[in-house]
């Protein structure tokens, strides 16, 4: 295992070196990166500049809504980037290589590319969070600290397992393009809101279905108390094993039809 930990991080080092070579475009895509969260915390400002609440979350545990996906997007994009090259692999028959090497398939495909913009939304997500949960009215301790680290992790392998397993299905269209992926992708958006403000059917959805809410509102709604059932949030380490079992099956099994691109 360790060796298998080592090499992936060698893999994202190469990719990496490589990256920062042009540096102008790091600079480019960092500064990017934390316009985009500026803009998203003006916005927030003129809606809570209007209304005291949303639905029963201040303007900081949206904040903290904010954050916690921007770290969850940052994580899998800095460390799993290569989970959005899969559809091309599959297309063009690339994933061929990845076969025949003495190395676990899907980290090979995880590890193949590396999204510096990731790193940007880590910082700034981190950021966003820290001065978020100081506004809040937390009753810290040590074990309260200890859970939230653990809900936090577990909301962030929601994400990256989340976005395994939507990419997989290009195993079955086969397009040079992670259309379906793209699409859960932009439904999760909706994840930096309250569940609360949604109808029915997009809370089942984004509950349920593809369980987006266990990377914001429900572990931000245990810390908070807020929401009708904040107890949800505990359910958040199981959601992540489960989406993890789901992601690494989905692959599995596309991988075993996979066929090369020249048959």
């Amino acid at each position: 295992m360790a060796r298998v930990v080592r090499l992936y991080f060698r893999f994202l080092g190469v990719h990496l070196r490589a990256l920062l070579e042009y540096q102008s475009d790091f600079w480019i895509m960092a500064v990017a990166t934390v316009l985009i969260q500026v803009v998203n915390l003006v916005f927030l400002s003129a809606v809570f500049a209007r209304i005291p609440t949303l639905r029963g979350w201040s303007f900081w545990a949206v904040v903290a809504m904010f954050a916690l996906m921007a770290i969850a997007e940052g994580v899998g994009s800095f460390f799993f980037e290569g989970t959005w090259r899969l559809a091309e692999a599959i297309n063009q028959g690339s994933l061929d290589y990845a076969l025949v090497r003495p190395y676990p398939v899907v980290l090979q495909v995880t590890s193949s590319e590396i999204g510096v913009n990731g790193l940007t939304n880590i910082v700034t997500g981190g950021t966003m969070l820290a001065a978020a949960l100081a506004h809040l009215d937390v009753g810290w301790s040590a074990g309260l600290v200890l859970l939230a680290l653990v809900l936090f992790a577990s909301a962030v392998v929601i994400k990256v397992a989340v976005n395994l397993a939507s990419n997989s299905i290009s195993f079955w269209l086969a397009g040079p393009s992670p259309l379906f992926a793209m699409a859960v992708h932009q439904v999760g958006e909706l994840a930096r809101y309250p569940l609360t403000i949604f109808p029915t059917a997009l809370k089942a959805t984004l509950g349920l279905v593809v369980p987006f809410a266990f990377i914001t509102t429900f572990p931000l709604g245990f810390l908070l108390g807020t929401g009708t059932s904040p107890w949800l949030g505990l359910l958040t380490p199981l959601v992540a094993a489960y989406c993890v079992a789901v992601a690494l099956v989905t692959f599995s099994r596309g991988l075993r039809r996979y066929e090369s691109a020249g048959n």
